[in-house]
């Protein structure tokens, strides 16, 4: 595991050549795939920043960014590994361990942001939160909303049929695909890190992600229209490995968790707060189109993949989730 233990020793020169032992440190790696502007990096040094802190600096966290210590199916392997102590993983990256938190990921699947939130203050989230962790060991600290996904191309997207054909990119994570299979398009899995240049160059024709990412990767130089599809409201998930989460003391596990909520409570509310502002913001580019979607054709067109053959989910699991938040 990539974790150093610093010790430092104080010799004084008492009576016997008895030394006295340091306090021991702890250093933490944290990976991510995302840029160091986007909110999630800058909580997550916030969140480092209060662990030391709150630990009295047992604990301290170094943040990467930028997929520095690799995509994000490089982290989720790290951390069983040991080569990772922590990550934000999408929930469709994390239901390759255990297929039932991919429910909330799922095209369609959630209403808005107030029925996302409901999910994770749902007994259906702790359910499957303890499936996850009885899965792999790891143990899901937070959720943060990462946002609506919309679609980005050089053709506006309107109706399903604008799809057909489309070469679009998607992440490396299999539930991904049924929205533009569906559609009738092309999914084409691309690492983040890759997809500015595989839009410039022409590998894809389209890829899809939430408005603030949009912005901060600058697709929008490189697509001429955001079709406001809003197909899924993407989480991402604190994970702490379980070789770390089952070293730690319970009053050490209290402020990880108190600090990883507070930190994706606040991450969260500056995306909405984001998605909110964007649409105007790239309504007002020059070279960019907004087009708004009416999103009914879409969503009749997903209904029956919903507990199909892909669904990761129990039909009842289903049920659980739409009679949320009504």
């Amino acid at each position: 595991m990539k974790k150093r233990l610093i010790t430092g020793a104080i010799f004084a020169a008492v009576a016997g050549g008895l030394a006295l032992p340091a306090a021991a440190q702890t250093e933490l790696q944290f990976g991510h795939v995302y840029t160091a502007g986007e909110p999630y990096h800058q909580w997550a040094l916030w969140a480092a920043e209060e662990i030391a802190d709150r630990t009295d600096g047992r604990y301290t966290i170094q943040v990467f960014s930028d997929s520095q210590l690799g995509t994000e199916a490089q982290l989720a392997e790290g951390l069983t590994l040991g080569t990772v102590d922590m990550a934000y993983l999408g929930a469709l990256f994390a239901s390759r361990s255990y297929g039932p938190i991919a429910i909330v990921e799922a095209p369609y699947m959630l209403r808005d942001f107030d029925h996302w939130q409901a999910y994770f203050d749902s007994d259906l989230f702790e359910e499957h939160r303890e499936g996850f962790t009885d899965a792999t060991g790891h143990e899901i600290l937070a959720p943060t909303y990462y946002g609506a996904r919309h679609v980005t191309a050089n053709r506006p997207i309107e109706t399903p049929e604008d799809m057909q054909g489309l070469r679009i990119r998607v992440p490396d994570a299999p539930l991904y695909t049924l929205f533009p299979r569906t559609m009738g398009a092309s999914p084409t899995p691309i690492a983040f890190a890759e997809v500015y240049l595989a839009l410039q160059q022409g590998v894809v024709d389209a890829q899809e992600n939430p408005l603030p990412t949009i912005q901060a990767q600058r697709f929008y130089e490189v697509q001429d229209y955001i079709s406001l599809t809003g197909h899924i409201r993407n989480s991402l998930l604190t994970v702490v490995s379980g070789g770390v989460w089952d070293g730690l003391s319970e009053e050490d596990r209290e402020i990880f968790r108190e600090v990883f909520e507070e930190a994706a409570v606040n991450a969260s509310q500056e995306i909405v707060e984001s998605e909110q502002r964007l649409v105007d913001t790239f309504r007002e580019m020059e070279g960019t189109e907004i087009v708004e979607v009416d999103v009914t054709p879409f969503m009749e067109a997903m209904q029956e993949a919903l507990t199909g053959p892909d669904a990761t989910w129990s039909e009842e699991e289903f049920e659980r989730m739409q009679a949320l938040g009504q």
